[in-house]
């Protein structure tokens, strides 16, 4: 009989599905997690706290299938999940359709200065003319990431007239390929971060691609802090070197009371919320897992598969 572990934060929307013939041990408390992780086959062990995580996979000694609501899982030792061999299906995609929204979002709440119409209102005072004169339509933007949120900011852009352009290895209309898109970094307004968290991308926004912008781009993060050297955009938002920045990930999270990003004018900071904007996260996790358990059980392929070996 196989054997699962499951948080049982899933558990009202999968126990009435799952197959009679599982060995399915549900756990709330990590205490109970490493117990339940032992012999386990298969194994969704999430919680809020990755250390706990970390520790259930390394009690897991007989897991060949992780799957996890998390799209990126750079927490995790890439060394034990490779030696061992183990199957990982992560959550990339889950939310890619609300954090799509979030940075459309974040650009007209740029473009338009809404944070000071809500300032106005909290005032109760009646602006005249509005914060902020920038429009969509007509702007350039660099997508840098095309994976599934990527896929989604583009049409989404696309739709306010937005001239997108994306960076892909394979070269065609309106793609600059990797070692193209810093040298064209002062033709765009808007610069987007969507690209997955490894040791080649962080730090791939740092001072000299800062210095190379626009005076008014905004540069705008749905990938992880990491990806931006933080002092030197500091640095660049103080300076008004840059237009600004809409910041959904930062280092660390959360972020320190003190640190000067709070107090910039210029930085919007959503705290990591992006992901979270929506109410069917659970509900479409669930049915992923349930379609990889059937194709599993079925010997055919499960996904969508996080690779240890390159970090995504």
């Amino acid at each position: 009989m196989t054997t699962v572990a499951i948080s049982g934060l899933i558990r009202p929307l999968l126990e009435p599905q799952l197959p009679d013939d599982l060995d399915v041990r549900w756990f709330m408390t990590h205490e109970e997690a490493l117990e339940a992780v032992k012999g386990a086959e298969i194994g969704w062990f999430d919680s809020n706290n990755k250390d706990d995580m970390v520790k259930s996979l390394m009690a897991a000694t007989e897991l060949k299938w992780l799957n996890s609501i998390y799209a990126g899982l750079d927490f995790l030792p890439m060394d034990v999940l490779a030696e061992r061999g183990i199957t990982v299906t992560h959550g990339v995609g889950i939310n890619a359709i609300t954090i799509a929204e979030y940075v459309v979002m974040g650009m007209l709440n740029i473009a338009k200065g809404y944070r000071e119409v809500v300032r106005a209102q909290e005032r109760r005072e009646w602006l005249l003319d509005s914060p902020g004169k920038r429009e969509l339509s007509g702007s350039k933007a660099l997508l840098l990431g095309y994976g599934a949120i990527g896929q989604l900011i583009k049409p989404r852009l696309e739709a306010f007239d937005v001239d997108v352009s994306v960076v892909r290895r394979s070269k065609a209309e309106g793609v600059l390929t990797p070692d193209e898109w810093r040298g064209e970094l002062g033709e765009f307004d808007w610069v987007i971060l969507a690209v997955p968290s490894t040791p080649e991308t962080e730090n791939m926004i740092g001072a000299d691609e800062l210095a190379a912008m626009k005076s008014d781009a905004v540069i705008v993060n749905i990938a992880r802090g990491e990806v931006i050297d933080q002092p030197a955009l500091v640095a660049a938002l103080e300076g008004k070197q840059i237009g600004g920045a809409f910041l959904d990930v930062t280092t660390p999270e959360p972020l320190p009371a003190d640190h000067p990003l709070w107090a910039l004018d210029n930085a919007h900071i959503s705290m990591h919320l992006s992901g979270r904007a929506q109410d069917k996260m659970f509900i479409r996790s669930a049915a992923r897992f349930l379609e990889n358990l059937a194709n599993y059980r079925a010997g055919k392929p499960i996904g969508p598969i996080f690779d240890p070996r390159l970090g995504y």
